[in-house]
């Protein structure tokens, strides 16, 4: 047995779940032939909290704050589906003055989301100093949340039917500012990056994923856009009035992680676009739709899917017409994104394993759930 162990040319190694580039709880198997992957497993629920079975034993309002915790760095996305879902189940809509402020904090947390996956992916590479330059700008994004309602990263910012905060004095220049100073320090990374030798050659080729490959995984988001399918849930199938804004879906062709980036680096120039104009028309009027005090939809089901910065965040909700949901099972990009580190991984290098995982975009809360 030693001798065959010992003539093999093949490796088993773990990968995680102490490594910093798996974020800490994923353990990646890696079947190697000296550096070169063979094939890879990854192994989750080393996080697992029970989220959608918290669900059934909280009422609808009670509940709403735990989404915020799947993926901590969308918090904002996360309250909007499930808001968006219970609405839906209710049958009401929030008014045009909550979905105008909805958006715009949305898009302002896709941008602080790309802008921590950007510079965490580069540190994951190497390099060091974008990460400074990413977090100094998603500081003034935090401190617009922090100015709305009280947080900074789980942002409870939205209730059933609308709005529980109404603007604060300032908001509106609050945001402006941030969208005017933020286009030229995007125009900054790109200098640092974009045609940076060692980026590039750490990024073109690496982690290649095709349309088709999407499209069977169920692979959404940068990584599904970056394969050359121009799919977005904002246009696809308008929620919160987006059918109102001019904006373009950033797309490529090659599905490598090179391109990965610079979809993530477009869409938040296209954030930036529709920040503007929805600033520039916030309706007068309530924020908060005529939904009871207790919350008891009228039994049924409903799905509903938005296009968060990492891809299709949809909640399926069933109500048996209590105040406690019947069941609620969301379906996270990030969990199913991960799927895709097998076929990206084969024939690659480890070290770019450590830049696959990086440009998935994964964040383990929402994994595990």
């Amino acid at each position: 047995m030693s001798e065959t162990f010992l003539d093999a040319n093949e490796l088993v190694i773990n990968m995680g779940p102490q490594h910093p580039s798996t974020h800490g709880v994923l353990r990646v198997i890696l079947k190697l032939d000296g550096e070169r992957v063979l094939d890879s497993d990854c192994v989750i629920g080393y996080l697992h909290r029970g989220v959608e079975k918290i669900a059934e034993n909280r009422t609808y309002t009670m509940f709403a704050p735990y989404v915020d915790r799947m993926d901590y760095l969308s918090a904002v996305s996360n309250g909007l589906g499930y808001c968006l879902t219970v609405e839906k189940l209710l049958n009401v809509e929030a008014p045009p003055r909550a979905q105008a402020v909805r958006v715009i904090l949305v898009e302002l947390n896709r941008i602080a989301s790309h802008l921590f996956w950007l510079g965490t992916h580069a540190l994951d590479i190497g390099a060091m100093a974008p990460l400074f330059y990413t977090l100094r700008e998603r500081e003034e994004v935090l401190k617009i949340f922090e100015n709305y309602c009280g947080a900074r990263i789980t942002t409870h910012a939205f209730r059933i039917g609308g709005l529980y905060y109404e603007l604060y004095e300032g908001f509106e220049a609050e945001v402006n500012a941030f969208c005017d100073m933020f286009g030229a320090r995007v125009d900054e990374y790109e200098q640092l990056l974009t045609e940076n030798r060692i980026w590039v050659d750490r990024l073109k080729g690496v982690g290649i994923l095709n349309a088709a490959q999407c499209k069977d995984l169920g692979v959404t988001g940068p990584l599904l856009r970056a394969a050359g399918v121009k799919w977005d849930l904002r246009k696809a199938q308008p929620y919160s009035g987006y059918e109102q804004y001019d904006f373009d879906i950033p797309t490529r062709v090659n599905g490598d992680s090179y391109d990965r980036y610079m979809v993530r680096i477009a869409e938040m120039r296209e954030s930036l676009k529709i920040i503007r104009q929805a600033v520039a028309k916030i309706p007068a009027g309530p924020a908060m739709a005529k939904v009871p005090k207790v919350i008891k939809p009228p039994a049924g089901e409903a799905y509903v899917s938005i296009e968060a910065p990492k891809g299709e965040l949809g909640y399926f909700m069933v109500s048996d017409g209590t105040i406690h949901p019947y069941r609620v099972h969301v379906r996270p990009p990030s969990f199913v994104n991960l799927q895709a580190l097998k076929p990206m991984a084969r024939g690659a290098l480890v070290a770019d394993v450590v830049a696959i995982i990086g440009t998935i975009d994964i964040v383990l809360g929402e994994v595990d759930r």
